[in-house]
């Protein structure tokens, strides 16, 4: 597990009914971040930053606990609780009992601590009525008989006891950083993206925030995404852009004609690979005026040379473009190995190009 540094300001974990509690997290958390652009806010007074990175810009673990007890008293005017341990569930009980763990003894530390720690006052009680008192003994349970004693809950627990996990249920606030988003810029209206289920997972809110410091030190072009839009060909449809950027219409309603239909190719590749299609006798095929070609194609052929047999094949659609000006004539054609590989071809200048892969 990572190596963790949490920061821990009881007085503010607590939210306050004017609002100062949240604004005072956000403004400890872009500070810290400055310290450290991974610095995660988990809840309400709970933040951790991951230890490696900074220890050696600063000189040491020490180096940053000072650093970061200073920042934190700089911005919130109280003593925060600091502690270093192997993964989130550890770095929190190290962070309230100011420990800082060395490296391969938190699961040690975490063995030692009362079953009270895992946060289900059901469990604790049924486990004190077995004998079970501390993390290490409900760990050494073998995973059949937690079903026997315990409910549904206990398995993931277990998990976390045993160091499999290395957080429990609801140590985080998934909603916190949308609310820290909202109050950082009220009027910044972003795009819900849902869920298989419709909502969005702790993973995908932390990783935008991420990508939100990242925007901000670096600027708008350091984070690009795909974004699909309009066109005929695969490399046409396809664009990077800024992350963050309003997406682009996919249909801007115009025909297209020449566009390959549908489903795309997964893979659109920017620098096309040259390839040659040999028929039966092993003669290149060519592509004529008329859009047609010279002969069925049997072969394809890569560099170095390797040579695979086509089982299908659909196509030549021929694609003129830009005739009022330089004329750019080419055909795309889709064929089918013998492996089971779909490929996009285009044939341009005499040549035939691996431009697409489908997947």
């Amino acid at each position: 597990m990572e190596r963790l540094l949490a920061v821990w300001v009881e007085e503010i974990a607590v939210e306050s009914p004017e609002g100062g509690t949240v604004r005072m997290n956000s403004a400890l958390h872009e500070a810290l971040t400055l310290l450290c652009p991974f610095t995660e806010l988990i809840r309400l007074g709970l933040f951790v930053l991951p230890v490696r990175g900074p220890s050696r810009f600063f000189g040491g673990e020490e180096a940053v606990l000072r650093a970061v007890l200073q920042c934190a008293f700089d911005v919130t005017n109280l003593r925060a609780r600091v502690g270093i341990a192997e993964g989130l569930f550890c770095a929190e009980l190290a962070a309230k009992a100011e420990l800082v763990i060395a490296p391969g003894e938190s699961d040690i530390f975490r063995r030692a601590q009362p079953l009270e720690v895992l946060g289900r006052k059901d469990l604790a009680t049924t486990g004190h009525r077995l004998g079970i008192h501390s993390v290490g003994a409900f760990a050494d349970i073998a995973p059949a008989r937690i079903a026997e004693r315990f409910n549904r809950h206990a398995f993931v627990l277990h998990r976390v006891a045993r160091g499999e996990l290395s957080e429990i249920p609801g140590q985080r606030d998934a909603s916190l950083a949308r609310r820290l988003a909202r109050l950082a810029d009220p009027e910044e209206s972003v795009r819900e993206q849902l869920g298989f289920f419709g909502q969005r997972g702790a993973g995908e809110l932390r990783a935008e925030e991420a990508a939100k410091r990242v925007r901000h030190r670096l600027g708008p072009e350091s984070i690009q995404v795909a974004n699909l839009a309009a066109g005929r060909t695969p490399q046409d449809r396809t664009a990077m852009v800024p992350w963050g950027s309003p997406a682009s219409p996919r249909d801007s309603g115009a025909p297209w004609p020449g566009q390959v239909g549908h489903p795309s190719p997964v893979t659109a590749l920017r620098h096309p690979i040259t390839v040659q299609l040999r028929d039966e006798l092993d003669q290149p095929i060519r592509v004529g005026e008329r859009g047609l070609l010279s002969a069925v194609p049997a072969y394809i052929m890569f560099t170095p040379p390797q040579r695979r047999s086509i089982t299908w094949h659909a196509g030549p659609w021929p694609l003129v473009e830009r005739w009022w000006q330089q004329s750019r004539r080419r055909a795309q054609m889709q064929i089918l190995l013998d492996g089971g590989e779909a490929m996009l071809l285009t044939y341009e200048n005499q040549a035939w190009w691996l431009t697409g892969i489908y997947d």
